[in-house]
């Protein structure tokens, strides 16, 4: 049986099919989730928190302090750009309509799938239209995984009251990761494919805490969810690449999605601040199905910034060719 390969037929499909499958069995068979033991610890949503903190140990691991200037450079500037966008709408329907946010979409929803990318499909449309920098810059861009930037947002704005030790709580396995691997590169070798490893676990775990109901809700509110993502932080990314990187805009275009990660930050927001945790069911339902309008989108806003602005090739051309002009008329 070709379970695997059919799997990832499916768009986010590690992720979305062991959700569905920990949602199905939490609707219909709850009881067998209960039985107790490492069956508990592992398949239900007792499990949630450590499948994560294991997973962003992994992406912590890959981030590399010794990378040069322009690397660095490029993923900063997308990195501050995403947060820039989730941090605006989302403080601004907090402001303006509350944290139950707007057209059933929450606050806490928003930010959490604007601030989070896909560093898959990232690598996988920049290995295609970027150069080797844009790749490396995902290394400062695995900053954007994970439940920090959310609670930074809103501890920062006064949405709600963070706890100081829950920020770092939050990045700590992170901050470890970073420091190991970067200690000694053969760990961050070793973990580099911890964080798809883990997908489906930390996704059945969070299945394993929706109800079929609830899951039924983030339809539409989803598939919205998921078009204002893409449109709002492709727009700010799009504008840091080209105004502040001097890139073509790819790159912008290519970070605008929603990761799978950000399905599990309401959760996790949730456990550092309670008074949360209302919003937590339809907010990961939501962000769930706003991975997968991400993933049909991204790539077609990629491919229409390459054509309207170029690809990294197309780029170095257009300024090699510039180079020579200039010298020809100074010559001449």
């Amino acid at each position: 049986m070709k379970i695997f390969k059919n799997i990832q037929k499916i768009p986010g499909g590690l992720m979305i099919v062991p959700l569905f499958l920990g949602v199905l069995m939490n609707t219909f068979i709850p009881q067998i989730l209960q039985v107790g033991g490492l069956t508990t610890a592992m398949f239900s949503s007792a499990g949630t928190n450590t499948t994560i903190a294991i997973t962003l140990f992994c992406v912590g691991a890959q981030i590399d302090f010794r990378q040069a200037g322009e690397v660095l450079k490029r993923g900063t500037v997308l990195m501050l750009s995403k947060f820039l966008a989730g941090a605006v709408l989302g403080v601004g329907i907090a402001h303006l309509c509350g944290m139950s946010g707007i057209m059933g979409i929450s606050a806490i929803a928003i930010v959490a799938a604007v601030t989070n990318s896909n560093a898959g499909l990232y690598m996988s449309l920049t290995s295609i239209y970027g150069d080797e920098k844009d790749l490396g810059a995902q290394s400062v861009l695995s900053i954007n995984d994970g439940p920090f930037l959310t609670m930074l947002v809103f501890g920062a704005t006064g949405l709600a009251d963070v706890p100081v030790m829950a920020l770092l709580a939050a990045i700590g396995p992170v901050l470890v990761g970073m420091i190991l691997g970067n200690l000694d590169r053969d760990i961050a070798k070793f973990l580099q494919n911890g964080p798809t490893f883990m997908i489906p676990f930390f996704s059945f775990c969070l299945g394993a805490g929706i109800s079929i109901k609830t899951l039924a809700t983030g339809g539409l509110p989803g598939i919205m969810l998921g078009v204002l993502s893409a449109g709002v932080s492709g727009l700010f990314c799009i504008l840091g690449d080209k105004f502040i990187n001097r890139r073509p805009g790819y790159a912008g275009a290519a970070i605008a999605s929603t990761a799978g990660n950000a399905a599990a930050t309401p959760a996790m927001f949730a456990a550092a601040v309670p008074e949360m945790a209302p919003y937590v069911e339809s907010a990961t339902a939501q962000c769930a199905c706003a991975v997968i309008v991400t993933l049909i989108l991204i790539p077609l806003m990629t491919n229409w910034a390459v054509k309207k602005w170029g690809s990294a090739a197309e780029f170095e051309e257009r300024k090699a060719a510039k180079t020579i002009g200039r010298a020809v008329e100074e010559s001449a």
